[in-house]
């Protein structure tokens, strides 16, 4: 490597050429960072006491398999955006300067020759700059004063004009502006392709333009090592399509979830965190061989096909993409890893399209039966990360709806019952999910679906604290209390395009009004058209018929022989071990500790499972969060939390990340006394709290 301070200018100047390698993410400087080199530019021309100004690096392989050219051909892995902004700008200068027949030295012609053309040289050696996709032609045809393509590269396009009408206003001369542009300075670092590793080096630096994307990272990655050929062989066929659909770097944070959520189905249910994709990705690649990227990288392509049809709903089945539609609105991006491998499992035909519907339709209900209920969602992530492990792929939909009516506690499917009694009492109007709601109440099992999006909620009981005395005397003497309890429910909401119109009005006037209930096409209305009053009676009666309705949208699953699900569970969970397999380790005084810490442990919340296996004794809420491993001597326990965030004055825990040890976790303590427990409870409820967030 080599790394020299260098003058923009001096690097520019030349006949060279700065090749962006067609893995590198397409030009991305915003209108923000335009300004921002704007901004130093002006005050560089303002200032002659300022001999140079400082912007970034730029890093290229000088060697290699780029020298078979008669033009040196520079490989840039770091610096792009400010090559590719810096030439736009000299491009609008140079505009600008023969557009207001400046006579200087400085010409149009000349900014094009020594800092943006290889004058002598014909074809693509002909620019000093090559970009990546689309933007190469835009770039190209910009600089040459040519007819933009068609697609254009909004971004070339948006900050030439930037800089042209910034030139124009701010009053600075054009050459004095170019001799601004004559004091950046940059790090000039040239790679060697024997002795360098350019991945290595692309990571450690630190950009002053945009932060790479998760995915642009792993883009990066994949494609840095391998020869030119193959880079465009799965850049065009996969990772270019890929990138397509997503609509480029507009979604990059879709994008990052996507790879978040591939991993989290290829390595069993282990969910990554979110800014640390990249470096999980690379745990997950790092022992492939350069022939076994192809598939990977085909896989990543096949999955990100899923996951388009999920989140941006381009599936073509207009059946899957309505439910689709409503998982979308649901917002439960949790469930995205367990849809992705049903979503395989379907293209690979394990199940049919029947059984796929029913599949989108259970965790459809599953998700809005707990809304519906407050459960909490803080285990839907880790619930529908590991949901496959229950799934039976030769008994695949029986043995899904087993494994939803299996769960308890936090992770419940909600029963007919607890959902009845939840959707009839629920504050419906100020639920984020209401018009999702009412949505799918109006359009139930009709084929002449009523498009919503234009009606508003209407309160059939006026929300007006200061109710007529039509109204007073309709609800009786509880009026007050009637409406305080009733208001926000589903039994006194419905839908009208005519919400103002209506208003204050008495029923019978809401009822008979030229847009009112009566001549209504919604059908969440027309029940109410043969209504004589609407009292507490009526809007308990009217909760109840819908409710039956929305028990049958939003189903329960049911299976025959749940029982036998039932038992096998208790097998996988259990193997069939029992704490008198501990009986030998849990003798006198230890028998005695163990009790105690067990029953504390069992205590901290009603959700909490006791788990028997070979070797430890495993404390579980939706996953361990303690193992116990009894010992003659001591108990000791695994939890399962990162070292680095356990609050351990004591300095009793220990980091076993790195030593093959048995249990759930990389944090080890122990215990021996009783004295001990309550500082031990104080570590494993940081794990149980942990586990919980």
């Amino acid at each position: 490597m080599k790394a020299t301070e260098a003058n923009l200018f001096k690097l520019l100047d030349g006949r060279k050429q700065f090749i962006i390698p067609i893995y590198q993410r397409t030009y991305s400087w915003t209108l923000k960072q335009c300004q921002q080199l704007w901004n130093d530019l002006l005050q560089l021309a303002s200032d002659d006491k300022i001999p140079a100004h400082f912007i970034g690096s730029i890093v290229y392989i000088e060697r290699g398999i780029y020298q078979s050219v008669s033009v040196p051909q520079l490989l840039v892995i770091d610096g792009q955006q400010r090559l590719a902004t810096i030439s736009i700008l000299l491009s609008a200068l140079g505009e600008i300067i023969e557009e207001q027949n400046i006579k200087s030295n400085i010409s149009r012609e000349k900014i094009k020759t020594f800092y943006l053309l290889n004058s002598l040289d014909d074809g693509e050696l002909r620019y000093k700059l090559i970009l990546t996709q689309s933007d190469k032609e835009t770039y190209i045809c910009l600089i040459e004063d040519k007819e933009l393509p068609n697609p254009v590269s909004k971004r070339i396009t948006e900050n030439y004009q930037f800089f042209k009408d910034s030139i124009v206003k701010c009053g600075v001369n054009p050459v004095r502006l170019f001799e601004a542009v004559n004091k950046l300075v940059i790090v000039d670092v040239s790679l060697d392709r024997n002795y360098d590793n350019p991945q290595l080096i692309f990571e450690s630096l630190n950009s002053t333009g945009l932060d790479l994307s998760q995915a642009d990272l792993i883009r990066n990655y994949i494609l840095m090592g391998l020869e030119p050929k193959k880079q465009e062989e799965l850049y065009k066929d996969y990772w270019f399509p890929m990138e397509q659909s997503f609509g480029h770097s507009e979604r990059s944070p879709q994008f990052d979830r996507f790879i978040r959520d591939y991993l989290t189905v290829k390595n069993s249910g282990k969910i990554p965190i979110i800014g640390e994709v990249y470096a999980d990705f690379k745990s997950y690649v790092r022992n492939l061989k350069e022939e076994d990227i192809k598939n990977i990288v085909s896989d990543i392509y096949l999955y990100s096909k899923y996951f388009v049809k999920l989140t941006l709903l381009k599936e073509d089945d207009e059946e899957i993409r309505k439910i689709l539609s409503g998982i979308k609105d649901l917002r439960v991006d949790v469930a995205y890893p367990f849809l992705l491998e049903v979503y395989d499992d379907y293209r690979q035909q394990r199940i049919n399209r029947e059984e796929f519907l029913e599949v989108l339709k259970l965790v459809e209900s599953y998700v809005f039966r707990r809304a519906i209920c407050g459960v909490p969602p803080g285990y839907l992530n880790k619930t529908f990360a590991n949901l496959s492990k229950s799934v039976d792929k030769n008994n695949y939909l029986e043995s899904l709806k087993a494994a939803f009516l299996l769960m308890d506690s936090y992770r419940r499917f909600p029963t007919n019952e607890e959902f009845k009694q939840a959707f009839v009492i629920r504050d419906i109007y100020n639920l984020r999910i209401r018009n999702y709601l009412l949505n799918k109440l109006e359009n139930y099992e009709q084929k002449e679906l009523i498009n919503i999006d234009k009606c508003t909620i209407e309160h059939i009981l006026p929300q007006n604290k200061d109710l007529s005395q039509e109204w007073q005397h309709m609800l009786g003497p509880r009026w007050m209390e009637i409406q305080s309890k009733y208001l926000h429910t589903i039994g006194n909401l419905t839908l009208t395009a005519y919400n103002p119109d209506l208003g204050d009005m008495s029923f019978i006037e809401k009822r008979e009004d030229e847009h009112g209930f009566a001549n209504s096409p919604l059908r969440l209305s027309r029940g109410l058209r043969n209504l004589e009053k609407w009292d507490e009676e009526e809007i308990k009666r009217r909760a109840d018929h819908l409710v039956d309705q929305a028990v049958k949208i939003w189903s329960i699953p049911e299976v025959k022989s749940l029982e036998s699900y039932r038992i096998l569970k208790g097998r996988k969970d259990s193997g069939n071990y029992t704490l008198d397999d501990f009986a030998e380790s849990l003798k006198g005084d230890m028998g005695e500790l163990f009790r105690e810490m067990r029953m504390r442990i069992m205590n901290l919340d009603s959700s909490v499972k006791e788990e028997f296996t070979k070797l430890y004794i495993a404390y579980k809420d939706s996953t361990s969060f303690v193992d116990v491993i009894p010992q003659k001597n001591r108990l000791r326990l695994i939890l399962n939390m990162p070292f680095d965030e356990v609050n351990d004055p004591k300095g009793l825990c220990r980091d076993i990340t790195a030593i093959v040890h048995h249990g759930n976790g990389d944090v080890e303590a122990s215990i021996g006394s009783l004295v001990e427990i309550d500082y031990v409870m104080f570590l494993i409820r940081q794990s149980f709290e942990w586990q919980r967030e």
